[in-house]
């Protein structure tokens, strides 16, 4: 498999695979190469990484060859994922084996936690492996390979928020940041992974968060997301994990601050930044923050709430927290409360026992919802989680149809949802210049819509009003008005 071949492997989104970049980094010393895969939390963290090694004289580099280290920075939500870590884990070796035996090769991220025995000792594929919750570490872990030596640090944490790190902002567009707001889950999904790779729950400071938001904002940024597992679970009481909240005294629950308060201080203290959060976890989600974000008109009106299976007796075998009725209930308190909201999904076909009963269930609760987007995936079995020991009795080839028939009815909904856009004006931040064509520009409404129309003579970060001319099923077209 040579360089491009490997270079096309790609699990989800278009940024899976991307290495960071540090504009107009000039610092001398060793270099740094760092692959990032999953989700947003993984992006954010690879700027955290980044921040520690450039502060130890690490600069960065887009060329693989020249690197004297390496790291690939992983999720282990996916099978794919997996695959396609492995493979750029052994191209790596291959480019150390040709000709430079100087660099070292890493792993960071939930896959290091799940696999870090397979990786270093029965695959020998990386000399280092570190865990979501040790970056801090690095440097140590760093001089023993140095010294000849393999390293690990996997041990999770109750209380790492690195809410005293400031990012580095990783080759970006310079106008939107992913701010981590939380870590870990408590929640204990039966097929996920996150509790055992992330650990236990815990927020960061509010005031850390308000600070970064302030400075992201004097640097130009025009729109920030508040990450997390689960933001809807966001609670601040002094520091330490969630499920010790009731352990806390009377006065730190009273002045604690939850996520719709949270959100509220990011808008009132940041009036010109857009602001965005992922993921919600629907069993979480309170109707306080639904109104705070109809109350400011900088929180954006998009939602990413996960629903996973439409069946009830599905939801319960994944511990889901929720059923069928509660969740819809849920969309309609939504829509209520904005009416215009645009509301995305996850959804895992194939589950174990899943029947064709089932299925049926997840797709007419699709019906019901017609969500803007969503992203659809067949199940794969993730070791040592409590689905595991379930048997996973669904035959691949009525996985990949039910899949299918969930992808086919999503586009349907995106399509209709964006048809029903086309003639109404929107404002769009600007992002940058089309892949299509240098002449048109892409930005995205509050609503999480993509948006392309000529770019004249605008630019990235301006916000402008965009008439919507005409669609296609993920892209709304139009012209600055």
């Amino acid at each position: 498999m040579n360089i491009d071949q490997l270079m096309s492997k790609k699990i989800d989104e278009n940024k899976q695979g991307q290495s960071l970049n540090i504009p107009n980094n000039t610092k001398g010393g060793r270099k740094m190469y760092i692959e990032s895969y999953g989700c947003q939390m993984n992006f954010s963290d690879s700027e955290i990484v980044a921040s520690i090694l450039t502060k130890e004289g690490f600069s960065t580099t887009q060329i693989i060859n020249e690197a004297d280290l390496v790291f690939v920075n992983t999720c282990s939500i996916r099978e794919k994922a997996e695959q396609t870590v492995r493979k750029r884990l052994e191209f790596y070796n291959s480019i150390k084996k040709e000709g430079n035996s100087r660099m070292i090769v890493g792993v960071l991220g939930c896959m290091a936690e799940r696999l870090k025995g397979k990786f270093l000792e029965e695959e020998k594929l990386v000399d280092l492996v570190i865990g979501p919750d040790a970056y801090r570490d690095l440097p140590n872990l760093i001089r023993e390979v140095d010294d000849g030596k393999k390293a690990v640090n996997v041990i999770l944490s109750k209380e790492e928020t690195y809410a005293d790190i400031s990012p580095v902002r990783l080759g970006g567009n310079g106008v939107t940041a992913f701010v981590s707001i939380t870590r870990g889950c408590d929640n204990m999904c039966t097929f996920c992974v996150v509790p055992f790779t992330r650990g236990r729950e815990r927020s960061r400071n509010p005031e850390s968060i308000v600070t970064e938001c302030v400075q992201l904002v004097k640097d130009g940024y025009k729109e920030v997301t508040l990450l997390g597992q689960n933001v809807d679970s966001y609670l601040w009481y002094g520091g330490g994990a969630k499920k010790d909240f009731k352990k806390a005294s009377k006065q730190a629950q009273e002045t604690s601050v939850d996520f719709a308060k949270l959100l509220e201080k990011v808008s009132i203290n940041c009036p010109d930044l857009r602001i965005r959060f992922s993921t919600s976890n629907p069993q979480d989600m309170t109707t306080e923050v639904i109104k705070t974000m109809a109350k400011y008109n900088n929180i954006c009106k998009y939602i990413h709430l996960p629903v996973q299976s439409g069946s009830s007796r599905v939801l319960e075998l994944m511990n889901r927290g929720y059923d069928r009725e509660k969740y819809l209930k849920l969309i309609d308190i939504i829509k209520k409360i904005i009416p215009d909201c645009a509301i995305s999904m996850d959804m895992i076909t194939g589950f174990c026992t899943e029947t064709e009963e089932d299925h049926k269930e997840t797709l007419s609760l699709m019906d019901y919802v017609k969500y803007e987007y969503g992203y659809m995936f067949k199940y794969s079995e993730r070791p040592n989680t409590p689905a595991a020991r379930m048997e996973d009795d669904i035959l691949e080839e009525t996985k990949q149809r039910r899949l299918t028939e969930i992808i086919d009815k999503q586009m349907s909904h995106s399509l209709l949802r964006n048809q029903q856009k086309v003639g109404n004006t929107y404002e769009v931040l600007i992002e940058g210049t089309s892949k299509k064509s240098k002449q048109q520009l892409y930005g995205r409404t509050t609503h999480n819509s993509t948006v392309v129309f000529p770019k004249e003579n605008y630019k990235k970060g301006d916000l402008v009003m965009v008439k919507i001319e005409d669609c296609t099923s993920a892209t709304l077209l139009g012209k600055v008005i």
